[in-house]
């Protein structure tokens, strides 16, 4: 026994000495001891190993160590990047435009304005350029996602040796978060089955809140906070941007308050101003009255205004109408008085934008790094969008289906335009106005007015030129390398164990100090649906093919498109065309152009708009495989149109096993669209409904005289295509325990997509209502064992 104690006391006093010991020789971890690692070429950096001696006890051992985690070198800012959403160059006050926007004042006042910043003149592309620093075909990402055709530049998919700014940020440290529109994962893999890999969460970002796709309800959106669904907000008043603002400034408040020392990469991407817009009521007030004078006139002044503010030099000349637009004096009262409330509302949702940037952007000034954070404020992804056509559209839908409106079917929604019901979209002849002073619009990567957009950018602890103009010629690959520099860190040869592609962009860091610095940038290419652009040397070729309201032209034979050529370092807005004067500078830049899309994977050329939208036609992957039976239990909500079943220019039928209880059961059995376009299987009081919607112009429905049966009932939906064509009419047959109840007819379907934010739902209806005559999300009252849509192609 006392043999027994004593070694129990000799082993008490052998480790207590050992581990006073070990206390006094280890260093606990504190974040502001932690170690920046030394930038490298491979990302992830090695596992930790212990370097010191190992002996037999921690006491004959050198002092333990822990991995730290990793930081970026000593002074890297925090990182802002804002992006607008179809945006021109002359839609913002800060730029001429005619809406006071004072966050972006702000910025500029704080920093830098840049002036002949440049984007891809679309989407998908312009956000796959800006996240990895690479030519957007270089990305895969030559067009939007849902249009990718398969080759290597068109994928829709952002490669994996193509890395993005925020994985190699997040393996240095930094917190990363993405707010808003993710328009790069492939169309096919947005459900919530995934696979996540080319979600914002494969891409390098922490944390994500917002919605997939190129444009979403402002009202009423489908949205993900990580890769969970969103449910719907039950606040009247509920409107996107100002929802996404405030879960950016949760998330940057509780990581500032968890880790204070960890920098952040946060990146808004608003789904503002593209279509639809949608807006607060109390912001289009605000404008009433003051577009009157037309969008000829607007140019004029907002030219004024950019050169009295200087982002416009004194010599510029302003750039004529497009013969294929209108000019307003030509209009009829009719159209001036439609036209001019549209852009009222257009106005309204800049403003409310700007509004809400302001809110995010004084949090991050309340923070006590503030004077170390790097914000970008880039105006657009591409300049302001044309796509609403000659007369504006109520349904931006009826453009990617090639589907014209009428002037006086809109005017008797006048004064419902901005809010819920529509998905609405200005005339191309504003987006011109926008774009001010440059020549066309969105989609046309050829001219100025599709590719030259605003951007601002601050630093406080490193900008000292405070509301200085940058006239050096850039480009967004070129933000990437940007960060980069400013981090003071090298992108990685080889990431998460994939050889990368070099970076195709260069640094604007140069210019922070030197207004004028000469540009580091010679040469850039453009394209978009074979309207190409090359700039070197100050020079520019352009050749425009089609005009961006016209979705199903003709196919442009590139080899006979004409060619106009413009010296940009004299001729700051394109508007002098030098081709004849100086054949031989323009054939040395055509045949750059063909080294430059050879070299960046642009061929084959596609001048087709539309028609690639529809992925069945194209061939792209689809969940459904070659399926023609989809079975679908309760609890799938949310599923994309790129998911789902493509009911598009075919027969289908919807079967759903349901069990009623109730007399009076509502809700929604099966829904597939929303308001601008899809089909419903719904109960009502009691009475089944089989709705069509043809792009919330007319919804057809097809009800039962009689209420449901109690207990168990099989209902079905049938739809019988007439063929002969894209976006026929049909006969929609309803039926109960296979008993036809009702039968209706639709004279025009959609033929091309259900829109680019619809989705499918079992047991209620998610997004906007695909009929107006319930409101979502209508959830079904009763049981419902399992929905089946059987599909029967032409």
């Amino acid at each position: 026994m006392n043999v027994k104690v004593a070694l129990v006391a000799g082993y008490s006093l052998l480790f207590s000495t050992v581990l006073v010991s070990a206390q006094e020789k280890s260093k606990p971890y504190s974040p502001d001891k932690a170690v920046a690692p030394k930038t490298t070429n491979v990302l992830p950096f090695p596992d930790f190993r212990f370097k010191g001696s190992v002996g037999r006890t921690i006491g004959e051992s050198d002092p333990p160590e822990f991995p730290q985690p990793a930081r970026p070198p000593k002074g890297a800012p925090n990182i802002v990047f804002i992006l607008i959403d179809d945006a021109g160059y002359g839609q913002f006050g800060t730029f001429g435009g005619q809406v006071s926007t004072p966050a972006l004042d702000r910025v500029a006042a704080d920093g830098l304005r840049y002036t002949r910043f440049h984007t891809t003149a679309l989407c998908s592309p312009t956000r796959a350029a800006l996240l990895t620093g690479r030519n957007h075909h270089s990305t895969g990402n030559g067009v939007i996602t849902e249009a990718a055709t398969g080759y290597d530049g068109y994928t829709g998919i952002i490669g994996k040796n193509v890395g993005t700014i925020a994985e190699v940020l997040r393996q240095y440290g930094y917190a990363t978060a993405w707010f808003g529109k993710n328009h790069n994962t492939p169309d096919w893999e947005t459900s919530q089955v995934g696979p996540f890999d080319r979600w914002p969460s494969g891409l390098g970002f922490d944390y994500f809140y917002g919605f997939m796709g190129g444009d979403m309800d402002q009202w009423q959106p489908t949205l993900y906070e990580n890769h969970q669904l969103v449910p719907r907000s039950k606040d009247p008043k509920y409107i996107l941007t100002t929802d996404l603002v405030d879960k950016a400034a949760s998330w940057l408040r509780r990581t500032r308050s968890i880790a204070a020392e960890k920098p952040y990469f946060l990146y808004m991407s608003t789904g503002a101003t593209h279509a639809p817009h949608q807006v607060s009521p109390e912001f289009i007030t605000k404008f009433k009255g003051q577009f009157d004078k037309g969008w000829d006139a607007y140019r004029e002044e907002t030219f004024a205004r950019q050169k009295k503010l200087g982002v416009v030099p004194q010599n510029a000349v302003l750039t004529k109408r497009p013969a294929e637009l209108p000019a307003w004096d030509s209009l009829s009262a009719d159209q001036k008085k439609l036209f001019a409330r549209m852009m009222e509302v257009f106005a309204a949702f800049t403003a409310q934008t700007d509004y809400e940037m302001g809110r995010l952007l004084d949090v991050v000034r309340s923070l006590p790094d503030a004077d170390n954070t790097l914000i970008f404020y880039e105006v657009g992804d591409n300049g302001a969008s044309a796509e609403g056509g000659l007369v504006g559209l109520l349904n931006e839908n009826s453009f990617f289906n090639n589907v014209p409106e009428s002037l006086e079917e809109n005017l008797k929604h006048i004064d419902e335009i901005g809010g819920p019901k529509h998905f609405n979209h200005f005339p191309a002849g504003w987006a011109w106005a926008m774009n001010c002073p440059f020549q066309w619009t969105k989609q046309i990567a050829s001219h100025l007015g599709g590719v030259r957009n605003p951007l601002a950018v601050s630093w406080p602890a490193r900008i000292k030129d405070k509301g200085g103009v940058r006239s050096q010629f850039h480009h967004v690959i070129d933000i990437a390398p940007t960060i980069y520099e400013a981090v003071g860190i090298e992108f990685p040869e080889v990431l998460n164990g994939v050889a990368q592609k070099p970076i195709e962009g260069v640094s604007m860091v140069y210019s922070f100090d030197k207004a004028d610095a000469p540009g580091r940038r010679r040469t850039q290419y453009f394209e978009m649906f074979i309207n190409r652009g090359l700039y070197h040397d100050g020079w520019w070729a352009a050749s425009r093919v089609n005009v961006p309201w016209v979705g199903d032209a003709a196919a442009a034979n590139p080899d006979a498109a004409k060619w106009e050529l413009y010296n940009l370092d004299e001729d700051f807005t394109q508007a002098k065309d030098l081709a004849t004067a100086n054949p031989q500078k323009l054939r040395e830049l055509q045949d750059m152009w063909w080294s430059e899309a050879s070299k960046y994977s642009v061929l084959p050329l596609d001048g087709r708009k539309t028609e690639r939208l529809n992925g069945e036609l194209q061939g792209r992957p689809s969940l459904g495989g070659h399926r023609n039976s989809f079975t679908y239990y309760p609890g799938v909500v949310a599923l994309p149109a790129g998911s789902a079943p493509n009911v598009l220019n075919k027969s289908f039928a919807i079967t759903a096993d349901l069990e009623l209880k109730a007399a009076e059961t509502n809700g929604a059995v099966f829904s597939l669209g929303g308001s601008d376009g899809g089909y419903g299987l719904y109960v009502r009081k009691g009475k089944p409904v089989f709705a069509g919607n043809f792009l919330g112009r007319t919804i057809t429905r097809v009800t039962s005289e009689a209420a449901l049966p109690m207990g168990t009932v099989k209902l079905r939906g049938e739809f019988k295509y007439d063929g002969g064509g894209l976006g026929k009419g049909g006969t929609m047959t309803l039926l109960v325990n296979g008993k036809k109840v009702g039968e209706g007819r639709i004279e025009q379907t959609q033929g091309i997509t259900m829109g680019l934010g619809g989705t499918l739902d079992i047991g209620e209806d998610t997004g906007s209502a695909v009929d107006e005559a319930y409101t979502p999300p209508f959830r079904f009252e009763g049981s419902i064992e399992k929905v089946v849509v059987d599909l029967q192609p032409q």
